[in-house]
């Protein structure tokens, strides 16, 4: 019922799962990314159990193949099921089981994994590779976009579409971007809308953020305040 891009690039360190399906809110149950340790889109008949337990695999050193066999033990459906990952090192897997719909499979490129299932054709997943290999030169997010608008052109779920979602971790326990489309004639473009308000009123200030190195961000309520009158907030703290 979905296609999606496991990511990984080395440059910043960030982990990255695009995903696009026709059904209701797919952001809320196939992405998974963890800092440090790698992405993993779990789809299909989802069991949103294995997202974590893979990359709680690959945390402990699994290769991403090792940590999809352990996670997929004990699960009485894994037939229907179709998961994929990729690893901090580049390395990246997947498994499409036996009894998932047509067309359904799995391809892989530098720094990204692709899979989908109930799609229009292979053409998809091909077509959403090749993307990724063209727009390379773009921002992370951006050519994770681009690759996915192709597979959508290729037919994408042959279903239709109603949901999309994408989500980026960089260095923190909770991702730097967050975004979902839970219900949308047009999921994609409206994510891309929604990016391009991201890049402006959140990606700016994300350095002032709590964060590992500086678990208080930025505390100079002056500073924050003179920002808010800027924009024309009449708004202040409490002293």
């Amino acid at each position: 019922m979905t296609w999606s891009i496991a990511a990984h690039d080395p440059a910043t360190g960030a982990f990255a799962v695009a995903v696009a399906t026709c059904a209701f809110a797919v952001g809320a149950s196939c992405p998974f990314v963890r800092a440090g340790v790698g992405a993993v889109s779990t789809q299909s008949m989802t069991n949103r159990y294995l997202g974590p337990a893979i990359l709680d695999g690959m945390e402990r050193g699994l290769t991403p193949a090792a940590a999809i066999e352990a996670a997929l033990v004990g699960d009485e459906g894994k037939g229907m099921r179709q998961v994929h990952a990729i690893d901090r090192h580049g390395r990246n897997a997947a498994f499409t089981g036996a009894n998932c719909v047509e067309w359904c499979g799995d391809l892989a490129a530098e720094g990204a994994s692709f899979a989908g299932n109930m799609l229009a054709g292979s053409a998809v997943l091909t077509e959403t590779r090749a993307a990724w290999s063209k727009h390379a030169s773009l921002s992370l997010p951006e050519r994770l976009l681009a690759a996915m608008d192709a597979g959508e052109a290729a037919g994408g779920d042959r279903r239709g579409r109603q949901s999309a979602a994408l989500t980026v971790v960089t260095t923190e326990d909770f991702p730097d971007l967050s975004l979902r489309v839970d219900d949308h004639a047009e999921p994609l473009p409206e994510l891309r809308r929604l990016l391009g308000l991201w890049r402006r009123s959140r990606a700016p200030w994300l350095h002032e953020q709590p964060s590992k190195t500086n678990p208080s961000g930025n505390t100079d309520m002056d500073a924050i305040e003179a920002r808010w009158m800027a924009a024309g907030l009449d708004i202040r703290f409490r002293r």
